[in-house]
């Protein structure tokens, strides 16, 4: 079932004024804004967490009455409460202050013009450019960066029916029906999370290809796809935006091995291969050819490139009406976060309270239980989106940040985790705020499990704010005959302290338009938060150290190479025993 009413009002406005500067030429405010920290309002805000930090929530509730209303935000349908997490009204007052300070409306209408907010790296972040209104143009450099996208958009749309509807044929003239998605990062979670969340119980009747993902560059992920496979009727979709990814370059080459061994060295494989890349030559060297190279613009990062070429495979498995159903939704929540006041704004508000409760109230963990087993990948997915865009201590002009940004971020779907890491939720010795998203109609509906899964997860949140206290508990008990110190004992091992945090988060239900504005929602929240730090959202230089430091190990475990002087002794006893184990020389 489809939402009735997306509300668009963007699409009739220009997409930014033709006065507005340009971010990468800004020397000073709006954009080089001192970070919220060296504000001034960073006392009020130190001294009203202090004062929130020894406040019961239960306290807040009864303090003001009219608290569930005021903290909870809705936006087509959905509804967003944040009255259980450790906020009042005037913290959001001081924080809203705060965006100001830090000149958010500015960065938010930058990101949309195709400015170039990624500094370090003097290049545009153009995901919202994809999923633009057909009339749009971003214009970066002289260029409308939107008609190649829109090139781009309909190749895949060619490619999706000529595989979904059997024309695409391997080397032996058998359609292609199963599609292996050879990617990592952010060229495999987006995509694999969307292809698991509007995933068909029976996939016979869904249309399209089965399709399977392989990231590790362990052997085993990539022979454990392919077993069982028929050669014939397989296409391996190869997605690197460099096309110098180790894992996935080395998992294409085992694939084309793979047709080989299965098809023989005489057939021409090349209708088994489409990339998904910005390194155009790299792919037609790898022997793919021009026709089926999708590109990838220079400013979409891996994390948010889903919208990309890179969703080829959602198409595929879906359909393309579904994909663009995820655009719709995507671009719906763009125009809301575009368009709304930051006190109305649901990714804004959302991401003050996540900056709130890591900056200021000091959590080093953040929770995320999606009540939809189609979401099961989304904590994963968060993982990248959130720490690989936050996960940062230093500011945009390289100085250090005052106080702590991106916390850890895990999850599981429920009811699962309840019977996992609640326990640890209810009763640890840590508080860790919770985000409940929550969808309330079952797409595949069966009698009355999803009011049952609802539910539960409306009554999580419950138990985390109201806890169980003593009072209750000693009279349930002392009715059963405990006594004495049995009974206190017993009180003790079931207390439920309560007083902890959660967000909620309920839409209708997970079809394709809700999926992409819930996603555009986390990507435009970590954009928030990543303002209010004073930090660049959009590189990543500490996952290229681990890859700069892979090479010489490898060279040093497959030939033998020395390792350079001033490699530590740790490294070095790991890697000579690594060779003894391989060699089998123990």
């Amino acid at each position: 079932m489809e939402m009735k009413a997306w509300h668009c009002p963007m699409l009739a406005l220009p997409f930014l004024p033709a006065s507005f500067p340009a971010i990468h030429r800004a020397q000073g405010p709006p954009f080089i804004a001192m970070p919220v920290e060296s504000n001034p309002a960073q006392s009020a805000l130190a001294d009203h967490a202090r004062r929130l930090r020894a406040t019961p929530l239960r306290d807040l509730f009864a303090a003001d009455p009219a608290r569930a209303g005021t903290l909870t935000f809705d936006w087509n349908e959905w509804l967003v409460d944040v009255a259980k997490e450790r906020i009042d009204t005037e913290a959001l007052g001081l924080l809203l202050d705060a965006a100001e300070a830090a000149n958010l409306p500015h960065w938010i209408a930058a990101l949309f013009a195709g400015e170039k907010v990624n500094l370090s790296e003097r290049r545009p972040a153009l995901h919202t450019a994809l999923r633009a209104p057909p009339t749009a143009t971003v214009i970066v450099d002289g260029v409308d960066v939107t008609a190649g996208m829109r090139a781009a958009r309909q190749r895949m749309a060619e490619l999706t029916r000529a595989v979904r509807e059997g024309h695409r044929k391997g080397a032996t003239g058998r359609p292609l029906r199963c599609v292996v998605n050879i990617g990592i990062g952010g060229s495999d979670l987006g995509p694999r999370l969307v292809c698991d969340a509007l995933a068909e119980p029976d996939r016979a009747r869904s249309g399209g290809p089965d399709v399977v993902f392989v990231s590790n560059v362990d052997p085993e992920h990539l022979q454990r796809a392919l077993a069982g496979r028929d050669a014939a009727s397989t296409l391996f979709v190869v997605v690197s935006k460099t096309f110098t990814t180790q894992e996935t370059l080395a998992n294409a080459r085992s694939a084309r091995e793979w047709l080989v061994r299965n098809l023989g060295a005489e057939r021409d494989l090349a209708p088994h291969f489409i990339a998904v890349t910005s390194n155009i030559e790299a792919a037609r060297a790898s022997g793919i050819r021009d026709v089926d190279i999708l590109p990838m613009a220079e400013g979409v990062g891996g994390r948010y490139s889903l919208w990309s070429a890179v969703g080829l495979a959602i198409a595929l498995q879906a359909g393309w009406q579904a994909y663009a159903d995820l655009l719709d939704g995507a671009q719906a929540m763009d125009t809301h976060f575009r368009m709304v006041p930051l006190a109305r704004n649901v990714p804004v508000l959302l991401g003050l309270v996540a900056y709130w409760n890591a900056r200021w109230l000091g959590h080093s963990q953040r929770i995320v239980v999606p009540y939809a087993h189609a979401l099961a990948r989304l904590p994963a997915y968060l993982q990248q989106l959130q720490l690989e865009s936050n996960g940062k201590s230093v500011r945009r002009d390289g100085q250090p940040v005052d106080g702590h940004t991106a916390p850890a971020l895990w999850g599981d779907v429920g009811t699962d985790s309840q019977h996992a890491f609640f326990q640890w939720l209810h009763q640890g010795t840590y508080e860790a705020p919770v985000e409940f998203i929550v969808p309330v109609r079952a797409r595949h509906p069966l009698r009355d499990q999803q009011t049952l899964l609802v539910a539960n997860a409306l009554a999580q949140a419950q138990a985390l704010l109201v806890g169980r206290g003593d009072a209750a508990l000693r009279a349930e008990l002392a009715s059963q005959g405990i006594a004495g110190a049995e009974l206190d004992a017993a009180v003790g091992a079931r207390r439920c302290p309560g007083n902890r945090a959660s967000t909620t988060l309920l839409l209708p239900i997970l079809d394709a338009r809700n999926l992409g504005a819930l996603l555009a929602l986390y990507e435009h929240r970590t954009f928030v938060e990543g303002v209010l730090h004073g930090i660049n959202s959009f590189d990543q230089w500490g996952v290229e150290l681990g890859k700069t430091l892979a090479k010489p190990i490898a060279a040093a475990l497959a030939n033998a190479d020395p390792l350079a002087d001033d490699v530590d002794g740790s490294t070095r006893a790991l890697v000579a025993h690594t060779r003894r184990l391989q060699s089998g020389n123990l």
